[in-house]
Protein backbone atom coordinates (compact mmCIF):
# COMPACT_ATOMS: atom_id res chain seq x y z
CA UNK A 1 0.00 0.00 0.00
CA UNK A 2 1.30 3.66 -1.00
CA UNK A 3 2.00 6.48 1.31
CA UNK A 4 -1.11 8.05 -0.17
CA UNK A 5 -3.86 5.38 0.50
CA UNK A 6 -2.36 4.92 4.02
CA UNK A 7 -2.62 8.69 4.62
CA UNK A 8 -6.17 8.64 4.02
CA UNK A 9 -6.18 6.10 6.11
CA UNK A 10 -4.87 7.99 8.91
CA UNK A 11 -7.13 10.85 8.58
CA UNK A 12 -10.43 9.04 8.74
CA UNK A 13 -10.49 5.78 11.19
CA UNK A 14 -7.07 5.99 12.70
CA UNK A 15 -7.41 9.17 13.57
CA UNK A 16 -11.07 8.80 15.06
CA UNK A 17 -10.13 6.19 17.32
CA UNK A 18 -7.00 8.40 18.77
CA UNK A 19 -9.80 11.77 19.04
CA UNK A 20 -11.61 8.73 21.30
CA UNK A 21 -8.83 7.53 23.28
CA UNK A 22 -7.83 11.46 24.27
CA UNK A 23 -11.44 12.20 25.20
CA UNK A 24 -11.25 10.00 28.11
CA UNK A 25 -8.84 12.90 29.18
CA UNK A 26 -11.95 14.79 30.43
CA UNK A 27 -11.94 12.96 33.86
CA UNK A 28 -8.62 13.95 34.38
CA UNK A 29 -9.33 18.25 34.32
CA UNK A 30 -8.75 19.51 37.64
CA UNK A 31 -6.53 16.57 38.62
CA UNK A 32 -3.49 16.91 35.99
CA UNK A 33 -2.62 19.89 33.90
CA UNK A 34 -3.33 19.68 30.48
CA UNK A 35 0.10 19.04 29.35
CA UNK A 36 0.28 15.90 31.74
CA UNK A 37 -2.61 14.03 30.42
CA UNK A 38 -0.27 11.80 28.25
CA UNK A 39 1.42 10.34 31.31
CA UNK A 40 -2.45 8.67 31.54
CA UNK A 41 -3.11 8.09 27.95
CA UNK A 42 0.07 7.14 26.35
CA UNK A 43 0.86 3.96 29.24
CA UNK A 44 -2.95 3.28 29.80
CA UNK A 45 -3.36 2.59 25.77
CA UNK A 46 -0.20 0.44 25.65
CA UNK A 47 -1.18 -1.42 28.51
CA UNK A 48 -4.81 -1.85 26.76
CA UNK A 49 -2.93 -3.33 23.79
CA UNK A 50 -1.46 -5.59 25.92
CA UNK A 51 -4.19 -6.77 27.38
CA UNK A 52 -6.43 -7.54 24.63
CA UNK A 53 -3.39 -9.07 22.79
CA UNK A 54 -3.52 -11.61 25.89
CA UNK A 55 -6.67 -12.14 25.89
CA UNK A 56 -7.43 -15.23 23.82
CA UNK A 57 -4.79 -16.96 26.19
CA UNK A 58 -4.99 -15.49 29.15
CA UNK A 59 -6.73 -18.91 30.89
CA UNK A 60 -4.13 -20.81 29.36
CA UNK A 61 -1.67 -19.30 30.65
CA UNK A 62 -2.81 -18.80 34.15
CA UNK A 63 -3.46 -22.78 34.22
CA UNK A 64 -0.09 -23.06 33.28
CA UNK A 65 1.14 -21.08 35.85
CA UNK A 66 -0.61 -22.83 38.46
CA UNK A 67 0.68 -26.13 37.30
CA UNK A 68 4.69 -24.96 36.86
CA UNK A 69 4.46 -23.63 40.55
CA UNK A 70 3.06 -26.85 41.98
CA UNK A 71 5.93 -28.75 40.20
CA UNK A 72 8.59 -26.12 41.66
CA UNK A 73 9.89 -25.27 38.30
CA UNK A 74 12.55 -22.37 38.50
CA UNK A 75 12.36 -18.53 36.53
CA UNK A 76 14.02 -19.57 33.61
CA UNK A 77 11.02 -22.97 32.58
CA UNK A 78 8.51 -20.65 33.90
CA UNK A 79 9.17 -17.72 31.41
CA UNK A 80 9.94 -19.85 28.19
CA UNK A 81 6.64 -22.08 29.00
CA UNK A 82 4.55 -19.21 29.92
CA UNK A 83 5.41 -16.91 26.50
CA UNK A 84 4.79 -20.12 24.29
CA UNK A 85 1.50 -20.51 25.96
CA UNK A 86 0.60 -16.48 25.38
CA UNK A 87 1.82 -16.30 21.83
CA UNK A 88 3.71 -13.82 22.66
CA UNK A 89 6.81 -12.90 24.07
CA UNK A 90 5.44 -11.27 27.56
CA UNK A 91 2.18 -12.58 28.94
CA UNK A 92 0.50 -11.71 32.75
CA UNK A 93 -0.07 -14.07 35.67
CA UNK A 94 -2.58 -11.64 37.46
CA UNK A 95 -6.02 -13.27 37.47
CA UNK A 96 -7.17 -9.91 36.93
CA UNK A 97 -7.58 -8.36 33.42
CA UNK A 98 -9.45 -4.42 32.45
CA UNK A 99 -12.53 -6.25 32.24
CA UNK A 100 -12.23 -7.92 35.81
CA UNK A 101 -10.79 -4.78 37.26
CA UNK A 102 -14.00 -2.36 37.04
CA UNK A 103 -15.85 -5.54 39.04
CA UNK A 104 -14.36 -4.68 41.93
CA UNK A 105 -14.87 -0.69 41.96
CA UNK A 106 -13.99 -0.35 45.63
CA UNK A 107 -11.00 -2.27 45.49
CA UNK A 108 -9.44 -0.80 42.32
CA UNK A 109 -5.74 0.09 43.46
CA UNK A 110 -4.57 -2.36 45.31
CA UNK A 111 -5.96 -4.64 42.09
CA UNK A 112 -4.54 -2.65 39.63
CA UNK A 113 -1.38 -3.12 41.44
CA UNK A 114 -1.53 -6.75 41.15
CA UNK A 115 -2.26 -6.71 37.85
CA UNK A 116 0.96 -4.47 37.12
CA UNK A 117 3.38 -6.72 39.20
CA UNK A 118 1.45 -9.84 37.29
CA UNK A 119 3.17 -8.90 34.08
CA UNK A 120 6.70 -10.17 32.83
CA UNK A 121 9.79 -8.56 33.41
CA UNK A 122 10.05 -6.60 29.79
CA UNK A 123 6.51 -5.21 30.23
CA UNK A 124 7.53 -4.16 33.75
CA UNK A 125 10.56 -2.15 32.26
CA UNK A 126 7.93 -0.50 30.20
CA UNK A 127 5.86 0.45 32.99
CA UNK A 128 8.53 1.28 34.72
CA UNK A 129 10.08 4.10 31.72
CA UNK A 130 6.44 5.64 31.73
CA UNK A 131 7.18 6.53 35.56
CA UNK A 132 3.51 5.20 36.09
CA UNK A 133 3.55 4.34 39.76
CA UNK A 134 3.23 8.13 41.12
CA UNK A 135 0.69 8.13 38.04
CA UNK A 136 -1.71 5.95 39.36
CA UNK A 137 -1.53 6.95 42.95
CA UNK A 138 -2.77 10.35 42.01
CA UNK A 139 -5.23 8.79 40.06
CA UNK A 140 -6.17 6.67 42.79
CA UNK A 141 -6.23 9.63 45.31
CA UNK A 142 -7.89 11.74 42.99
CA UNK A 143 -10.88 9.00 42.63
CA UNK A 144 -10.18 8.58 38.38
CA UNK A 145 -8.73 5.26 38.23
CA UNK A 146 -11.37 2.95 37.88
CA UNK A 147 -13.60 5.55 35.73
CA UNK A 148 -10.48 6.00 33.81
CA UNK A 149 -9.97 2.04 33.16
CA UNK A 150 -13.38 1.96 32.70
CA UNK A 151 -12.95 4.11 29.91
CA UNK A 152 -10.60 1.94 28.50
CA UNK A 153 -12.74 -1.13 28.52
CA UNK A 154 -15.72 0.53 26.03
CA UNK A 155 -15.46 -0.46 22.37
CA UNK A 156 -13.39 3.00 21.36
CA UNK A 157 -10.50 1.28 23.29
CA UNK A 158 -10.97 -1.46 21.77
CA UNK A 159 -6.86 -2.66 20.32
CA UNK A 160 -7.22 -6.57 19.42
CA UNK A 161 -3.95 -7.32 17.16
CA UNK A 162 -6.71 -9.31 14.86
CA UNK A 163 -8.79 -5.82 14.82
CA UNK A 164 -5.90 -3.03 14.86
CA UNK A 165 -3.04 -3.76 12.83
CA UNK A 166 0.65 -2.91 14.35
CA UNK A 167 1.01 -0.34 11.08
CA UNK A 168 -2.35 1.42 12.26
CA UNK A 169 -1.20 1.06 15.69
CA UNK A 170 1.83 2.69 15.12
CA UNK A 171 -0.55 5.35 13.38
CA UNK A 172 -2.75 6.01 16.63
CA UNK A 173 0.42 5.76 18.92
CA UNK A 174 1.54 9.06 16.31
CA UNK A 175 -1.81 10.74 16.73
CA UNK A 176 -1.78 10.55 20.46
CA UNK A 177 1.96 11.83 20.91
CA UNK A 178 1.12 14.35 18.83
CA UNK A 179 -1.91 15.37 21.03
CA UNK A 180 -0.24 15.42 23.85
CA UNK A 181 2.75 17.32 22.28
CA UNK A 182 0.35 19.46 21.80
CA UNK A 183 -1.32 20.25 25.23
CA UNK A 184 2.38 19.99 25.81
CA UNK A 185 3.55 23.30 23.83
CA UNK A 186 6.16 21.11 22.62
CA UNK A 187 6.72 19.99 19.48
CA UNK A 188 5.60 16.52 17.97
CA UNK A 189 8.31 16.18 15.61
CA UNK A 190 10.54 15.97 18.33
CA UNK A 191 9.11 12.24 18.93
CA UNK A 192 8.66 11.28 15.67
CA UNK A 193 8.90 11.78 11.56
CA UNK A 194 5.96 11.74 9.31
CA UNK A 195 5.68 8.73 7.26
CA UNK A 196 5.97 9.82 3.63
CA UNK A 197 9.76 11.21 4.62
CA UNK A 198 10.40 7.36 6.30
CA UNK A 199 8.96 5.42 2.87
CA UNK A 200 11.43 7.82 0.61
CA UNK A 201 14.24 7.51 2.81
CA UNK A 202 12.96 3.09 2.59
CA UNK A 203 13.06 3.37 -0.88
CA UNK A 204 16.05 4.64 -0.96
CA UNK A 205 18.26 2.54 0.94
CA UNK A 206 16.53 -0.62 -0.59
CA UNK A 207 16.85 0.83 -4.45
CA UNK A 208 20.11 -1.03 -4.84
CA UNK A 209 18.85 -4.37 -3.86
CA UNK A 210 15.37 -4.30 -4.22
CA UNK A 211 15.47 -6.99 -7.58
CA UNK A 212 17.63 -9.04 -5.20
CA UNK A 213 15.63 -8.84 -2.36
CA UNK A 214 12.16 -9.68 -4.67
CA UNK A 215 14.02 -12.85 -6.06
CA UNK A 216 15.95 -14.29 -3.20
CA UNK A 217 14.47 -12.28 -0.19
CA UNK A 218 17.30 -11.69 2.74
CA UNK A 219 18.16 -11.45 5.96
CA UNK A 220 19.15 -7.65 7.36
CA UNK A 221 19.84 -5.66 10.06
CA UNK A 222 18.76 -2.31 10.60
CA UNK A 223 19.03 0.35 13.42
CA UNK A 224 18.12 3.91 14.42
CA UNK A 225 20.17 5.95 16.83
CA UNK A 226 17.38 8.34 17.85
CA UNK A 227 13.95 5.87 17.32
CA UNK A 228 11.55 7.90 18.81
CA UNK A 229 8.35 5.52 19.14
CA UNK A 230 10.53 2.82 16.57
CA UNK A 231 7.99 3.90 13.19
CA UNK A 232 11.14 4.37 10.81
CA UNK A 233 12.39 0.50 11.64
CA UNK A 234 8.88 -0.51 11.46
CA UNK A 235 8.16 1.43 8.00
CA UNK A 236 11.21 -0.23 6.49
CA UNK A 237 10.03 -3.35 7.46
CA UNK A 238 6.82 -3.01 5.89
CA UNK A 239 8.58 -1.66 2.90
CA UNK A 240 10.93 -4.69 3.13
CA UNK A 241 7.89 -7.19 3.15
CA UNK A 242 6.02 -5.98 0.42
CA UNK A 243 9.54 -6.29 -1.67
CA UNK A 244 9.03 -10.08 -0.49
CA UNK A 245 7.57 -12.50 1.91
CA UNK A 246 11.04 -13.80 2.44
CA UNK A 247 12.09 -10.62 3.80
CA UNK A 248 13.48 -10.66 7.17
CA UNK A 249 14.16 -7.45 9.28
CA UNK A 250 15.86 -7.48 12.97
CA UNK A 251 15.82 -3.87 14.33
CA UNK A 252 17.84 -2.46 16.60
CA UNK A 253 17.34 0.93 18.48
CA UNK A 254 18.31 3.47 21.44
CA UNK A 255 16.04 6.35 22.17
CA UNK A 256 16.62 9.06 25.15
CA UNK A 257 13.24 9.95 26.10
CA UNK A 258 11.25 7.75 28.21
CA UNK A 259 7.84 7.62 27.05
CA UNK A 260 9.08 7.69 23.49
CA UNK A 261 11.11 4.88 24.45
CA UNK A 262 8.40 2.98 26.28
CA UNK A 263 5.78 3.35 23.47
CA UNK A 264 8.88 1.68 20.89
CA UNK A 265 9.44 -1.72 22.97
CA UNK A 266 5.75 -2.67 23.32
CA UNK A 267 5.55 -2.46 19.46
CA UNK A 268 8.13 -4.50 19.08
CA UNK A 269 6.30 -7.22 22.15
CA UNK A 270 3.31 -6.98 20.14
CA UNK A 271 4.70 -7.14 17.15
CA UNK A 272 6.98 -10.55 18.39
CA UNK A 273 10.71 -8.24 16.87
CA UNK A 274 13.16 -7.46 18.48
CA UNK A 275 11.92 -6.11 21.54
CA UNK A 276 15.33 -6.68 23.39
CA UNK A 277 17.05 -4.94 20.55
CA UNK A 278 15.25 -1.59 21.92
CA UNK A 279 17.13 0.16 24.12
CA UNK A 280 16.99 3.34 26.33
CA UNK A 281 19.63 6.16 27.16
CA UNK A 282 21.41 8.74 25.57
CA UNK A 283 23.17 7.58 22.38
CA UNK A 284 26.21 10.01 21.72
CA UNK A 285 27.16 9.40 25.69
CA UNK A 286 25.56 5.93 26.49
CA UNK A 287 26.29 3.77 23.31
CA UNK A 288 24.28 0.44 23.90
CA UNK A 289 25.70 -0.74 20.76
CA UNK A 290 29.19 -0.44 20.67
CA UNK A 291 31.11 -2.79 18.61
CA UNK A 292 27.66 -3.70 16.62
CA UNK A 293 27.46 -3.26 12.77
CA UNK A 294 24.32 -3.13 10.98
CA UNK A 295 22.83 -3.65 7.08
CA UNK A 296 20.60 -0.58 7.48
CA UNK A 297 20.57 2.61 9.28
CA UNK A 298 17.48 4.94 9.21
CA UNK A 299 17.49 7.94 11.45
CA UNK A 300 16.38 11.48 12.26
CA UNK A 301 18.15 12.96 15.05
CA UNK A 302 17.58 16.42 16.63
CA UNK A 303 19.35 18.83 15.18
CA UNK A 304 20.19 22.68 16.63
CA UNK A 305 20.53 20.84 19.72
CA UNK A 306 23.65 21.43 21.54
CA UNK A 307 25.50 18.35 23.10
CA UNK A 308 26.61 20.39 26.37
CA UNK A 309 25.21 17.21 28.10
CA UNK A 310 27.28 14.86 26.69
CA UNK A 311 30.38 16.87 26.59
CA UNK A 312 32.48 14.67 28.60
CA UNK A 313 32.35 11.91 27.68
CA UNK A 314 32.27 12.65 23.75
CA UNK A 315 35.34 14.30 24.21
CA UNK A 316 37.07 11.48 25.68
CA UNK A 317 35.50 9.44 23.27
CA UNK A 318 37.19 11.68 20.42
CA UNK A 319 40.45 11.48 21.67
CA UNK A 320 40.50 7.14 20.85
CA UNK A 321 40.70 8.25 17.53
CA UNK A 322 40.02 5.98 14.92
CA UNK A 323 38.88 3.37 17.76
CA UNK A 324 35.85 5.48 19.17
CA UNK A 325 32.97 7.32 16.84
CA UNK A 326 33.94 10.73 17.14
CA UNK A 327 38.01 10.51 15.77
CA UNK A 328 37.47 12.93 12.75
CA UNK A 329 36.10 15.81 14.52
CA UNK A 330 33.80 17.59 16.52
CA UNK A 331 31.25 20.18 15.85
CA UNK A 332 30.42 23.61 17.59
CA UNK A 333 28.63 22.24 20.66
CA UNK A 334 25.21 23.93 19.70
CA UNK A 335 24.60 21.39 16.89
CA UNK A 336 25.23 17.91 17.77
CA UNK A 337 23.62 16.52 14.82
CA UNK A 338 27.15 15.38 12.67
CA UNK A 339 27.92 13.48 16.19
CA UNK A 340 24.59 10.93 14.68
CA UNK A 341 26.47 11.36 11.16
CA UNK A 342 29.58 9.64 12.50
CA UNK A 343 27.80 7.37 15.31
CA UNK A 344 26.09 5.88 11.97
CA UNK A 345 29.32 5.70 10.05
CA UNK A 346 30.64 3.77 12.24
CA UNK A 347 28.06 1.08 12.87
CA UNK A 348 27.99 0.67 9.14
CA UNK A 349 28.82 -2.78 7.40
CA UNK A 350 31.44 -2.90 5.96
CA UNK A 351 31.51 -3.56 2.57
CA UNK A 352 27.84 -3.10 1.94
CA UNK A 353 26.05 -1.04 4.92
CA UNK A 354 23.58 2.02 3.68
CA UNK A 355 22.48 4.63 6.03
CA UNK A 356 19.85 7.14 5.08
CA UNK A 357 19.90 10.44 8.15
CA UNK A 358 18.16 13.32 8.25
CA UNK A 359 20.31 16.57 8.68
CA UNK A 360 19.56 20.44 8.41
CA UNK A 361 21.34 23.03 5.95
CA UNK A 362 24.03 23.59 8.64
CA UNK A 363 25.81 19.89 8.12
CA UNK A 364 26.36 21.14 4.46
CA UNK A 365 28.60 24.17 5.17
CA UNK A 366 29.15 25.56 8.93
CA UNK A 367 32.03 25.28 10.40
CA UNK A 368 35.26 27.04 8.30
CA UNK A 369 38.74 24.82 6.87
CA UNK A 370 39.98 23.17 9.86
CA UNK A 371 37.14 22.78 12.02
CA UNK A 372 35.39 20.09 13.37
CA UNK A 373 32.48 20.02 10.95
CA UNK A 374 34.91 20.62 7.79
CA UNK A 375 36.55 17.75 8.88
CA UNK A 376 33.62 15.64 9.39
CA UNK A 377 32.63 16.40 6.06
CA UNK A 378 35.95 15.98 4.91
CA UNK A 379 35.66 12.06 6.59
CA UNK A 380 32.86 11.40 4.49
CA UNK A 381 33.25 12.71 1.60
CA UNK A 382 36.89 12.45 0.44
CA UNK A 383 35.91 9.06 1.96
CA UNK A 384 33.98 8.35 -0.55
CA UNK A 385 30.79 7.63 1.83
CA UNK A 386 28.45 9.90 0.17
CA UNK A 387 26.20 8.61 -2.41
CA UNK A 388 23.90 11.50 -2.86
CA UNK A 389 22.30 13.79 -0.62
CA UNK A 390 18.24 14.89 -1.08
CA UNK A 391 17.32 18.17 -0.80
CA UNK A 392 13.20 17.96 0.68
CA UNK A 393 10.66 20.66 0.11
CA UNK A 394 9.92 23.04 3.02
CA UNK A 395 7.38 22.35 5.59
CA UNK A 396 7.42 18.92 5.11
CA UNK A 397 7.83 18.08 9.25
CA UNK A 398 5.69 18.51 11.63
CA UNK A 399 8.13 20.80 13.77
CA UNK A 400 10.46 22.69 11.69
CA UNK A 401 9.48 24.85 7.98
CA UNK A 402 13.35 25.31 7.21
CA UNK A 403 15.31 23.09 4.81
CA UNK A 404 15.95 19.77 5.86
CA UNK A 405 18.30 17.46 3.56
CA UNK A 406 18.37 13.30 3.23
CA UNK A 407 22.44 12.09 3.30
CA UNK A 408 22.49 8.23 1.91
CA UNK A 409 25.91 7.48 2.91
CA UNK A 410 27.11 3.83 1.84
CA UNK A 411 30.26 1.58 2.67
CA UNK A 412 29.61 -0.48 -0.78
CA UNK A 413 28.96 2.23 -3.28
CA UNK A 414 27.79 0.43 -7.03
CA UNK A 415 30.88 0.82 -9.68
CA UNK A 416 29.22 4.32 -11.63
CA UNK A 417 29.18 6.32 -7.89
CA UNK A 418 32.80 5.88 -6.59
CA UNK A 419 34.32 9.05 -6.56
CA UNK A 420 30.96 10.75 -7.71
CA UNK A 421 28.04 12.84 -5.19
CA UNK A 422 24.90 13.05 -6.71
CA UNK A 423 22.92 15.97 -5.56
CA UNK A 424 19.12 15.75 -5.94
CA UNK A 425 16.97 19.33 -5.46
CA UNK A 426 13.54 17.93 -4.55
CA UNK A 427 12.05 21.45 -2.92
CA UNK A 428 9.48 21.80 -5.68
CA UNK A 429 8.19 18.07 -5.33
CA UNK A 430 5.05 18.19 -2.82
CA UNK A 431 1.66 18.06 -2.79
CA UNK A 432 0.19 20.58 -0.39
CA UNK A 433 -1.84 19.37 2.48
CA UNK A 434 -5.46 20.41 3.09
CA UNK A 435 -5.46 20.61 6.72
CA UNK A 436 -1.54 21.62 8.05
CA UNK A 437 -0.31 19.64 11.23
CA UNK A 438 2.09 22.04 13.10
CA UNK A 439 4.45 23.07 10.39
CA UNK A 440 3.64 20.55 7.96
CA UNK A 441 1.97 22.09 5.13
CA UNK A 442 2.50 19.34 2.56
CA UNK A 443 3.30 15.96 1.92
CA UNK A 444 5.29 13.49 -0.60
CA UNK A 445 2.56 11.32 -1.97
CA UNK A 446 3.60 8.29 -4.15
CA UNK A 447 4.71 10.35 -7.65
CA UNK A 448 6.28 12.55 -5.82
CA UNK A 449 8.31 9.77 -3.97
CA UNK A 450 8.61 7.13 -7.57
CA UNK A 451 9.99 11.06 -9.53
CA UNK A 452 12.91 11.49 -6.77
CA UNK A 453 13.76 8.00 -6.77
CA UNK A 454 13.97 7.87 -10.46
CA UNK A 455 16.43 11.00 -10.89
CA UNK A 456 18.06 8.65 -7.53
CA UNK A 457 18.29 5.64 -10.15
CA UNK A 458 18.92 7.00 -13.27
CA UNK A 459 22.14 9.22 -11.77
CA UNK A 460 22.92 11.54 -14.64
CA UNK A 461 22.37 15.12 -14.92
CA UNK A 462 18.77 15.75 -15.40
CA UNK A 463 15.54 17.50 -14.37
CA UNK A 464 12.46 15.51 -13.95
CA UNK A 465 9.40 17.11 -14.62
CA UNK A 466 5.90 15.62 -14.14
CA UNK A 467 2.44 16.39 -13.54
CA UNK A 468 3.73 19.48 -12.21
CA UNK A 469 6.51 18.26 -9.85
CA UNK A 470 10.22 19.16 -10.74
CA UNK A 471 13.36 17.30 -9.48
CA UNK A 472 16.98 17.70 -10.66
CA UNK A 473 19.97 15.87 -10.21
CA UNK A 474 23.72 17.13 -10.68
CA UNK A 475 26.59 14.77 -10.51
CA UNK A 476 30.13 16.21 -8.74
CA UNK A 477 33.56 14.56 -8.39
CA UNK A 478 34.03 14.06 -4.83
CA UNK A 479 37.10 16.19 -5.02
CA UNK A 480 35.01 19.19 -6.23
CA UNK A 481 33.75 19.59 -2.50
CA UNK A 482 37.63 20.39 -1.24
CA UNK A 483 39.16 23.26 -0.86
CA UNK A 484 42.36 24.88 0.41
CA UNK A 485 42.31 27.57 2.45
CA UNK A 486 45.76 29.46 1.57
CA UNK A 487 46.76 32.36 3.93
CA UNK A 488 48.07 35.57 1.78
CA UNK A 489 50.35 38.07 3.07
CA UNK A 490 51.10 41.60 1.15
CA UNK A 491 54.55 42.33 1.42
CA UNK A 492 56.45 45.44 3.36
CA UNK A 493 57.98 47.41 0.80
CA UNK A 494 60.16 50.19 0.58
CA UNK A 495 59.71 53.89 -1.20
CA UNK A 496 60.21 52.66 -4.24
CA UNK A 497 57.74 49.54 -3.51
CA UNK A 498 59.80 46.88 -3.99
CA UNK A 499 59.66 44.34 -1.47
CA UNK A 500 62.10 44.31 1.53
CA UNK A 501 63.67 40.94 2.42
CA UNK A 502 65.20 39.35 5.08
CA UNK A 503 66.90 36.09 4.61
CA UNK A 504 65.85 36.09 1.20
CA UNK A 505 62.71 36.20 2.49
CA UNK A 506 59.13 39.04 2.27
CA UNK A 507 57.86 40.57 5.09
CA UNK A 508 54.14 40.13 5.59
CA UNK A 509 52.41 43.81 6.17
CA UNK A 510 50.34 43.68 9.71
CA UNK A 511 46.72 43.37 9.38
CA UNK A 512 47.04 42.66 5.55
CA UNK A 513 46.42 39.34 5.53
CA UNK A 514 43.84 37.79 3.83
CA UNK A 515 42.70 34.05 2.46
CA UNK A 516 41.97 32.77 -0.56
CA UNK A 517 39.64 29.29 -1.05
CA UNK A 518 41.22 27.60 -3.65
CA UNK A 519 39.43 24.39 -5.50
CA UNK A 520 41.54 21.29 -4.68
CA UNK A 521 40.75 20.74 -8.30
CA UNK A 522 42.91 23.86 -9.15
CA UNK A 523 46.64 23.79 -8.95
CA UNK A 524 47.40 26.81 -6.40
CA UNK A 525 50.05 28.28 -7.84
CA UNK A 526 48.42 29.16 -11.12
CA UNK A 527 44.91 30.07 -9.11
CA UNK A 528 47.44 32.69 -7.37
CA UNK A 529 48.84 34.35 -10.07
CA UNK A 530 45.97 34.25 -12.17
CA UNK A 531 43.57 35.67 -8.94
CA UNK A 532 45.31 37.44 -6.63
CA UNK A 533 49.57 38.35 -8.49
CA UNK A 534 47.04 40.44 -11.15
CA UNK A 535 45.74 42.83 -9.09
CA UNK A 536 48.47 42.64 -5.74
CA UNK A 537 51.84 42.17 -7.20
CA UNK A 538 53.29 42.19 -4.23
CA UNK A 539 51.25 39.38 -2.48
CA UNK A 540 52.51 36.38 -1.27
CA UNK A 541 51.53 32.92 0.02
CA UNK A 542 52.35 31.72 3.23
CA UNK A 543 51.45 27.98 2.52
CA UNK A 544 52.50 26.94 6.06
CA UNK A 545 49.16 27.59 7.22
CA UNK A 546 47.41 25.66 4.63
CA UNK A 547 44.32 24.49 5.62
CA UNK A 548 41.95 22.01 3.62
CA UNK A 549 38.17 22.70 3.85
CA UNK A 550 35.24 20.94 2.58
CA UNK A 551 31.54 22.21 2.34
CA UNK A 552 28.25 21.72 0.01
CA UNK A 553 27.35 25.15 -1.31
CA UNK A 554 23.83 23.39 -2.18
CA UNK A 555 21.77 26.30 -2.39
CA UNK A 556 24.55 27.94 -4.65
CA UNK A 557 25.03 25.06 -7.16
CA UNK A 558 21.13 24.71 -8.11
CA UNK A 559 20.80 28.51 -8.38
CA UNK A 560 18.57 29.54 -10.94
CA UNK A 561 19.30 33.38 -12.19
CA UNK A 562 15.80 35.36 -12.61
CA UNK A 563 16.09 38.32 -13.99
CA UNK A 564 14.69 41.53 -12.80
CA UNK A 565 11.60 42.84 -14.06
CA UNK A 566 12.05 46.08 -16.51
CA UNK A 567 11.95 49.81 -15.00
CA UNK A 568 9.55 50.33 -17.83
CA UNK A 569 7.26 47.40 -16.96
CA UNK A 570 6.94 48.25 -13.60
CA UNK A 571 5.83 52.06 -14.67
CA UNK A 572 3.56 50.95 -16.46
CA UNK A 573 2.36 48.63 -14.01
CA UNK A 574 1.86 51.97 -11.64
CA UNK A 575 0.43 53.61 -13.85
CA UNK A 576 -2.50 50.65 -14.15
CA UNK A 577 -2.70 50.42 -10.81
CA UNK A 578 -3.25 54.58 -10.28
CA UNK A 579 -5.72 54.83 -13.21
CA UNK A 580 -7.74 51.69 -11.35
CA UNK A 581 -7.24 53.49 -8.14
CA UNK A 582 -8.67 56.85 -9.97
CA UNK A 583 -11.50 55.01 -11.08
CA UNK A 584 -12.53 53.22 -8.11
CA UNK A 585 -12.54 56.59 -6.32
CA UNK A 586 -15.23 58.04 -8.47
CA UNK A 587 -17.14 55.17 -8.19
CA UNK A 588 -17.34 55.62 -4.22
CA UNK A 589 -17.22 59.41 -4.11
CA UNK A 590 -18.27 61.24 -7.39
CA UNK A 591 -17.06 63.85 -8.73
CA UNK A 592 -17.00 65.37 -4.93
Amino acid sequence: MGFSELQKQTNTNIQEKANLIWESATHLVGLFKPHEYGKVILPLTVLKRFDDALKPTKKAVLEMKEKLDKAGANEKLIEGTLTKTSGYAFYNTSKFDFEKLVSEPDNIEENFEDYLQGYSDNVKDIISNFKFADTVKTMADGNVLFVMIQEFISKKADMSPDKITSADMGYIFEELIRKFSESYDEQAGAHFTSRDIIYLMAELLIAPEREEIKGNGCTKTAYDMAMGTSQMLGCLTERLKDISDDAVLTCFGQEFNPETFAIAKSDMLIKGGNASGMMYGDTLSDDKFSGYQFDYIISNPPFGIDWKRERTEVEAEAKLGNDGRFGPGLPAISDGQLLFMLNGVKKLKDGSGRMAIIQNGSSLFTGDAGSGASEIRRHVIAGDLVEAIIQLPTDLFYNTGISTYIWILSKGKSGKRINKVQLIDASKCFVKRRKNIGNKRVDLDDNCIALIMKAYENFEEAIYEENGLVVESKIFDRVFFGYTKVTVETAVCDENGKPILKKGQMQPTKGASDCELIPLQDNVDEYFNKNVLLYNPVAFMDRSKDKVGYEVPFTRLFYKFVPPIPSNDIFNEIKELEAEETALMKELFGNA
